[in-house]
């Protein structure tokens, strides 16, 4: 699988000793190379986001809340990982960029993410490429409530998640479920037999649902080693989680969520590369 990547990435949205830094995309920068996106359109972003969150991101300078920070570059990177998520539709690539963008719904920035790449690159697909029916799967150890919150009365997108629970942000619950909605919650401690077998749910899903395309929210946060949660999984499962995400629809592509270790974030991602093939 190609990636997509930009190398503002690993200058702008300067974030100090932010687990979310530039740091991420600087070692995998330094790994694998990649095909360079453009930026994308305001008018991608706003198929998502309400022109007051978008607004609020080109002025703010300064903390959004808690964990999210927004610097004077950080409106060009999160159009830069919007259009990295749009050219990783494009050509059925993995787009290696940040910020994150899973917890962002409509109207709210929170936990380190800005815009939401892979919700703006699904209405990407289906406005610009005649896309009818997305599955989104989202491996990213925290539960992705704002893509949740973007898709909830889309019935042509599906959204599914395995997560650590109860956890930052707090939904996902095994109680929060829909027609176009499966959330499957992981208690700390899950290693790869009990993730693996939740996954056998989450495929079961997606092949019942049909998509034409497949969108990967990967995120390798639930690596043993994260610094920021208590899920256990190998480097290796990552490699089978991408090698049975592939077969689940005619076209696949993927974005970079979480994952925060600079020591094992690179063969995190050459494992899912693998897999992918």
């Amino acid at each position: 699988m190609e990636l997509v990547s930009h190398p503002g990435f690993s200058q702008l949205h300067p974030t100090g000793g932010h687990p979310e830094s530039q740091a991420r995309l600087a070692v995998l920068h330094e790994r694998y190379p990649f095909v360079e996106c453009a930026a994308a359109s305001e008018v991608d972003v706003l198929r998502v986001h309400e022109p007051a969150l978008i607004d609020r991101i080109r002025r703010t300078r300064g903390w959004l809340d808690e964990d999210t920070i927004c610097t004077e570059t950080s409106y060009d990177a999160s159009l830069l990982a919007c259009g990295a998520a749009i050219e990783a539709v494009r050509r059925d690539a993995f787009a290696i960029a940040r910020p994150p963008g899973h917890h962002t719904g409509p109207a709210r920035p929170m936990g380190f993410c800005l815009f939401n790449p892979v919700a703006v690159a699904a209405r990407f697909a289906q406005a610009e490429l005649g896309t009818g029916r997305i599955a989104i799967l989202d491996w990213d150890v925290h539960h992705g409530n704002g893509t949740q919150d973007v898709f909830r009365d889309d019935p042509c997108v599906l959204y599914v998640s395995l997560h650590q629970w109860p956890f930052y942000p707090g939904s996902g619950g095994p109680d929060e479920q829909g027609e176009t909605l499966v959330n499957l919650p992981l208690p700390a401690g899950t290693g790869d037999e009990g993730f693996l077998e939740a996954f056998v749910r989450a495929e079961d899903a997606v092949r019942r649902f049909e998509p034409e395309l497949l969108l990967v929210s990967a995120g390798f946060d639930a690596h043993v080693d994260d610094p920021l949660a208590g899920l256990e999984l190998s480097i290796e499962v990552f490699g089978e989680l991408a090698r049975r995400a592939k077969v689940l629809a005619p076209r696949v592509a993927a974005v970079l969520e979480g994952g925060y270790n600079l020591a094992t974030l690179p063969e995190l991602v050459g494992s899912a590369l693998a897999g992918f093939g």
